[in-house]
């Protein structure tokens, strides 16, 4: 299976929203968003590791469906933030973007396996 150095860009992608977010949110949505956009963002990237370490294929396409769960999770916070305007497409769209990345590279992943 060739990874496209998935471990390192998923830690990487979780990184960058924890620095975005380490600063105090100023209200109660960008809070709640924030909060659980780091939850889903970690999630992925750590079910991928289990994912790499999974005894059978059935197991390895499970860990995988979580992190692609996790993935879509993500995308909706990130496009309800923008459509919410708490931070600018500056901000948004390369996150945005990673995050479509990730999510096709995941899904290809998963038909591989099946």
């Amino acid at each position: 299976m060739k990874k496209y150095d998935l471990d390192s860009r998923l830690e990487n992608f979780a990184a960058s929203i924890i620095i975005i977010y380490n600063k105090p949110p100023k209200t109660f949505a960008s809070n709640y968003l924030a909060k659980q956009l780091i939850r889903s963002t970690c999630s992925a990237a750590l079910n991928f590791g289990e994912a790499m370490g999974a005894g059978t294929d059935k197991d390895k396409a499970n860990k995988l469906r979580i992190c692609l769960k996790e993935l879509r999770e993500s995308i909706r916070n990130l496009n309800i933030q923008t459509k919410a305007k708490l931070y600018s497409d500056e901000i948004m769209n390369p996150l945005k973007k990673e995050n479509d990345e990730l999510i096709r590279i995941i899904v290809t992943l998963i038909k591989n396996i099946n």
